[in-house]
């Protein structure tokens, strides 16, 4: 059971990257003077709003596949391969609040291990379900 600090604190991380872009998405609003509940503004504060959506978006796919990679294959190695994700959603955020076009490079390295985890968890199930790994 100790192997999964590895994961708690890998959670932990993303979950402080979320919180990032809550935090920029709820400032953005008195900085371009959008009032709630409006999500109307001008560009520059919409994209303020899609690097927070579009975290959380990813979130939901995120979290799940750490903890499954993490309890099918290795503890360890789930939270060590999830550590791009918040460095790429970081570099995504902070590249979109520029222009849309600079969250390209953050997008890319936050997807790689979406890929490895979903699917080294999903083939990690399979193959404990039918014996192939002890």
């Amino acid at each position: 059971m100790e192997d999964f600090f590895y994961t708690g604190l890998a959670t932990g991380i993303a979950l402080l990257t979320y919180y990032f872009t809550l935090i920029k998405s709820g400032s953005a609003r008195g900085k371009f003077g959008v009032q709630a509940p409006s999500h109307d503004g001008p560009v520059e504060y919409l994209r303020y709003v899609r690097a927070h959506q579009n975290t959380l978006e990813h979130l939901v796919i995120f979290l799940p596949a750490l903890w499954l990679f993490s309890l099918a294959v290795d503890p360890f190695w789930g939270a060590t391969i999830s550590l791009l994700w918040p460095l790429g959603r970081m570099l995504y955020a902070l590249g979109y609040y520029q222009s849309a076009e600079k969250r390209m490079p953050g997008l890319i390295i936050s997807m790689l291990p979406l890929y490895i985890l979903v699917l080294g968890g999903f083939f990690g199930c399979a193959w404990n379900l039918y014996g192939v790994i002890d």
